[in-house]
């Protein structure tokens, strides 16, 4: 490993190179605004990777230019590009994307990642995001790092030794922080629906942002839950500080809060540095459904953008406007569903934030059905809880309407009545 400045690690990038960029909490900006300085120098750099943090300048003029950028996840900073000829989305569960690494479907010249201060014994840990880097670390023929003593070490697989990084730079920043938002009055209802949903021994699987966090602040009273997830943020703290949750009847790493990244604030990347209950994976191990389902009562809790009469469910895409990504959506639903006494939910509220109705007779034209009518089970909103399963297509526009928006229920009604010709 040579230690080198920013520019010298990037002078190694040439044009034409495909480049992996670890993601979230571990976004490596330094290196990344270090190769956007080097855009009149190179041509046909295409950038791999999933949700990063940061101003992603090589998405904006006049880089854009020079960098495209191949996402399989799509946030706020890429989404204007991925949605124009300089960027494109790859659609592909959490749990598959390691096999565009190991199967050379995309071939990789370089990955960028954001480490540790190496151990005595020259290992760095690859801190908060360990998803998808280490299928990439060893695909990639070039590794170059910023090493960083902010970066939490945390346990489990995500490690790599000083003689596998062939370039380093020495950063000392902060990593990523979001901090936990306030919740709506909707958002504290569907939490409290949800809630009432969770068994005590169930192992949940959630995502950022408020709705898990108010579920989360709903459990208070329960017992023994674990958490087998993909992700997850500071709503767990206080049910691990107060032992509700102790993982107690997992079957799979039991006792162990199983996670392959982490996002959130300053307590949580404390909370996991140097915590033998945690156990950061690669998301091969975390969203494959066959493991999962090893769990007792696996309680798996996603959202929506819109979600049809019959119960498709869209969570990625506005019509053909590419919003986020596939992720693990299905990757848990499924794996909750044949878990012994699981529940898969999909909870949001009845409306957009400008007032339109997330329950729909049809999903807009081009947008993308992440999980399918067969795979839905539970449906949750502010206005109560339905369970789609075993019910007939006509039963379901019937119990969707039931939760959605008052607002909107009576032009769902005729909308129902059109569709299926007059037979509701």
């Amino acid at each position: 490993m040579k230690i080198v400045d920013a520019q010298k690690a990037v002078s190694n990038i040439k044009s034409g190179d495909r480049i992996f960029f670890q993601g979230a909490a571990m976004t490596p900006n330094v290196l990344i605004n270090a190769l956007c300085e080097r855009y009149n120098e190179l041509s046909n750099v295409d950038i791999i990777q999933m949700h990063t943090e940061g101003a992603a300048n090589y998405t904006q003029e006049p880089y854009n230019e020079t960098f495209s950028v191949t996402s399989c996840f799509v946030g706020s900073n890429v989404r204007k590009l991925v949605n124009t000829p300089q960027g494109d989305y790859v659609p592909i569960f959490l749990s598959e994307i390691y096999r565009l690494f190991d199967e050379g479907i995309y071939p990789l010249d370089v990955a960028f990642i954001h480490v540790s201060t190496p151990d005595r014994h020259g290992y760095c840990s690859l801190g908060t995001s360990v998803d998808v880097t280490l299928p990439a670390l060893r695909a990639a023929k070039l590794v170059i790092a910023q090493i960083n003593p902010q970066v939490p070490r945390t346990h489990g697989d995500g490690i790599i030794h000083i003689d596998n990084i062939d370039f380093a730079v020495q950063v000392d920043m902060p990593i990523h922080r979001t901090e936990p938002g306030e919740l709506s009055a909707e958002e504290l209802k569907i939490g409290k629906h949800v809630a009432g949903l969770v068994e005590d021994g169930a192992t949940l699987q959630m995502g950022i942002g408020n709705i898990p966090n108010a579920v989360l602040s709903n459990l208070t009273n329960h017992r023994r839950l674990g958490i087998h997830t993909e992700m997850f943020s500071d709503g767990v703290l206080p049910l691990v500080e107060s032992g509700v949750i102790t993982g107690e009847d997992k079957k799979l790493k039991t006792g162990k809060l199983v996670t392959c990244f982490a996002v959130g604030s300053q307590k949580l990347y404390d909370f996991v540095d140097d915590n033998p209950i945690v156990h950061f994976k690669e998301a091969a191990y975390t969203n494959e459904t066959s493991l999962i389902k090893m769990n007792p009562k696996v309680t798996a809790i996603n959202s929506a953008i819109e979600i049809d009469f019959t119960g498709q469910v869209c969570a990625d895409s506005i019509g053909p406007f590419q919003y986020s990504g596939v992720g693990g959506q299905m990757d848990f639903i499924r794996a909750a569903a044949l878990s012994k006494g699981g529940k898969p939910i999909i909870a949001m509220p009845s409306i957009t934030a400008k007032g339109v109705s997330k329950i729909t007779p049809y999903l807009k034209q081009g947008a993308g059905v992440t999980t399918t009518r067969a795979h839905v089970h539970y449906v949750v909103t502010e206005n109560g809880v339905v369970n789609l399963f075993g019910k007939s297509l006509q039963q379901r526009a019937k119990e969707l309407i039931a939760i959605a928006h008052p607002d909107f229920q009576e032009e769902l009604e005729k909308a129902a009545y059109i569709r299926f010709n007059g037979r509701t």
